[in-house]
C-alpha cells in the first residue's frame, strides 16, 4: 500500500513538474511590456497589467412574452444607436471648431451648417422611426453627448426652438428631455447592456469623442 502511494506520488510530482515547465515556456510568450514588480517583505513579486474583460450575463426570461419584449428593444436599440452615435460625433466637431473661433458671426455660421448638415443626413431617416424608437434615440443622444436633446436645440439655437420642439414631440408621447440613467431605471440598464453585447461581438461600433461637452 505504501509503495502504491509513494508511485502516486512520483507520478503527480513528475506531472507537475512537466505541467510547470511547460507553463513557464507559454508564459515567455505573453507580452511583458506592461509587466511591474514589487516587493513585500522582502520579496519581489511579479506582476502584469492585464486587459479589461467583459463579463456579462445571458439575459434569462419568466416567460415568452418577456423574451419577445427584450429582443423588440434589442432590435429597436441597434436600429437607432448609429443615429445617436452620428449626432454625437458631428457634435463634437463642431465644439472642437467653436472652441477654436471666437468670433460671434462665424460661430453661428458654423453652427448653421451643422444644423443643415444634420439634417441633410439624418432626417430622412428619423421620419421613418417608430415613436418607441424615437424615445429611444432621445435617450441614447444623451449617452452619447450627455445632453439632452432639449438641452442641445436650446444651446445650439435658442430657448424658444427648444420649447417648440418639446412640445411638437410630446404630441407622439416622446419627451426630449428624457435622460439616459441605466444606474437607476431598468430599461436603461438594458439598454446598456444590449450594447455593450453588440460592441463586444462587433455590431456595433462604439462612438469616439476629444470634446468633453460638460
Amino acid at each position: 500500500m505504501e509503495v502504491t502511494i509513494q508511485l502516486r506520488t512520483v507520478v503527480f510530482l513528475t506531472l507537475l513538474f512537466s505541467w510547470t515547465d511547460i507553463h513557464g515556456q507559454h508564459e515567455q510568450e505573453i507580452d511583458t511590456s506592461k509587466s511591474q514588480f514589487s516587493v513585500i517583505n522582502g520579496d519581489t513579486i511579479p506582476w502584469l497589467l492585464l486587459d479589461d474583460i467583459l463579463v456579462l450575463d445571458n439575459p434569462i426570461f419568466s416567460n415568452p412574452e418577456a423574451r419577445r419584449r427584450y429582443y423588440l428593444l434589442r432590435r429597436r436599440v441597434l436600429k437607432v444607436y448609429p443615429y445617436a452615435k452620428g449626432m454625437g460625433e458631428r457634435l463634437d466637431s463642431l465644439n472642437l471648431r467653436l472652441k477654436e473661433e471666437s468670433r460671434f458671426w462665424k460661430r453661428k455660421k458654423m453652427i448653421r451648417k451643422y444644423h443643415k448638415n444634420l439634417k441633410d443626413r439624418f432626417e430622412p431617416e428619423l421620419h421613418k422611426l417608430t415613436v418607441s424608437e424615437g424615445q429611444i434615440l432621445c435617450k441614447l443622444v444623451y449617452r452619447e453627448t450627455e445632453y439632452t436633446v432639449f438641452d442641445i436645440i436650446k444651446s445650439y439655437k435658442n430657448t424658444l426652438s427648444a420649447i417648440l420642439w418639446r412640445i411638437t414631440a410630446s404630441w407622439w408621447d416622446i419627451s426630449i428631455r428624457k435622460e439616459y440613467l441605466p444606474n437607476s431605471n431598468q430599461e436603461d440598464a438594458l439598454i446598456e447592456k444590449i450594447l455593450l453585447r453588440a460592441f463586444a461581438n462587433n455590431y456595433l461600433e462604439p462612438g469616439i469623442y476629444y470634446y468633453n461637452l460638460k
